[in-house]
């Protein structure tokens, strides 16, 4: 292992992206930048007559392009998201498994919905045409740790591993996991999360969710912090990144994107929405004082935004508990309302704007909402250009917990 342990700071050095706006890092960032807005009808096969109509998919993703047949056949479509933005991240990277050092390399992902459609097509065949016509792979593929299992068995990564299923902040927390193996002496993690909620049964199963947008409209579908919200749009896709030792990346002169600066978590229970302010913004502190950040140092946040009235409230406030009287002035976006909230995988690709936005300078707008009912700075209509070192995201799940994660800019160490 390298690097002095009371050193070891965990930057970002890779970075995957698998998208409804875009698949690839350059692509999915085009699109961030530019605000596309690519909600539309779910036309997946057996969700067109379920009351969900708008959602983010996916286009253009052939997984036998990316991975190969042995895996494809073991594996559910979020798994496939995963691998493909692993190794883009990896790749970026330049990092692979040395032989002499097989526990160098970790991983870690985060996953709400698991493997819905590879399980309800093994579950027909089993009701349909009997136990005999049940692959083998139905007992790993649904399962929320089989990307993470996928990914290190691919890459050899025989590093500390593990799976978080905390809804939405658990694509904030893998980002924590990856930092403190690091601390602990492991050289590197890919972590992330995607999601594919998508499939039929997955998709009845969020029919529970009195968050869930039953807007008909794309337009109208996901309007955090407006009159008109209305709850949340899914998407599928998501986000990896390799995770790396500073000292170790610089040795072998790999690209250090941003420094993963601090991180904090907090649990407020499903009771209601209000309730959430007091953790988020908790979280947020704690994260800035992990990373010795005063709030004036924040250049921007990412919103978790989820398009419930009362959530939308207690997220503002709890920016403003947060950031004080910096709140009123920092920019706020949200671009995941261009593409759909992913669950898990939401997060994780606001971590990915994030880290693009402070290596670009640009904060990118929030697709589709224009006059903001709430005391925030929302982005809105085009991007902006600004001097970024430091970026607050967040994060709520909806079964109640909260995170808060602060990147900041290759280089820019605490003032």
């Amino acid at each position: 292992m390298s690097g002095s342990r009371a050193r070891r700071q965990a930057v970002v050095t890779g970075l995957g992206v698998v998208a409804p706006n875009g698949v690839g890092t350059e692509a999915f960032w085009k699109a961030v930048q530019q605000g596309e807005f690519v909600l539309g009808p779910v036309t997946r096969e057996g969700c067109t007559e379920l009351p969900l109509k708008v959602a983010g998919e996916v286009a253009g993703f052939d997984p036998a392009d990316l991975v190969e047949d042995r895996f494809l056949v073991q594996t559910d479509r979020f798994t496939h998201f995963a691998m493909a933005a692993a190794d883009m991240a990896l790749d970026e990277a330049h990092l692979a498994t040395d032989p002499e050092s097989p526990f160098a390399i970790g991983v870690v992902t985060a996953a709400g919905s698991g493997g819905g459609e590879f399980g309800q097509r093994e579950l027909q065949e089993l009701w349909g045409r009997g136990p005999q016509f049940v692959g083998p792979y139905q007992s790993i593929a649904w399962f929320y740790a089989a990307s993470t299992g996928q990914i290190s068995i691919r890459g050899g990564f025989q590093g500390p591993c593990g799976v978080l299923c905390d809804d939405e902040a658990g694509g904030l927390d893998v980002f924590a996991h990856a930092a403190r193996a690091i601390a602990r002496g492991t050289d590197a993690m890919v972590a992330g999360a995607t999601e594919a909620p998508l499939a039929p049964y997955s998709a009845v199963c969020q029919l529970g969710y009195r968050e869930l947008s039953l807007a008909e409209r794309p337009r109208g579908a996901y309007l955090p912090f407006t009159a008109d919200a209305c709850g949340f749009a899914p998407a599928e896709g998501g986000a990896m990144f390799v995770v790396e030792e500073a000292e170790a990346a610089r040795r072998r002169g790999a690209p250090v994107r941003a420094e993963v600066a601090g991180h904090a978590a907090t649990f407020t229970g499903t009771r209601d929405w209000a309730d959430s302010r007091e953790g988020l913004a908790r979280a947020a502190k704690a994260a800035l004082a992990e990373a010795g950040c005063a709030p004036e140092e924040v250049d921007v946040v990412f919103a978790d935004a989820l398009g419930v009235p009362a959530a939308d409230q207690a997220e503002a406030l709890a920016i403003s508990d947060a950031l004080g009287r910096r709140a009123a002035s920092v920019p706020v976006t949200a671009p995941k309302t261009g593409f759909g909230r992913a669950y898990a995988a939401a997060a994780a690709l606001d971590a990915a704007a994030a880290v693009l936005a402070l290596e670009h300078g640009v904060v990118p707008p929030t697709p589709n909402v224009a006059e903001v009912r709430h005391d925030l700075d929302v982005v809105t209509g085009e991007a902006r250009s600004a001097p970024l070192r430091t970026a607050l995201v967040l994060g709520r799940g909806l079964m109640g917990c909260n995170a808060a994660l602060v990147l900041r800019r290759a280089g820019d160490g605490p003032h």
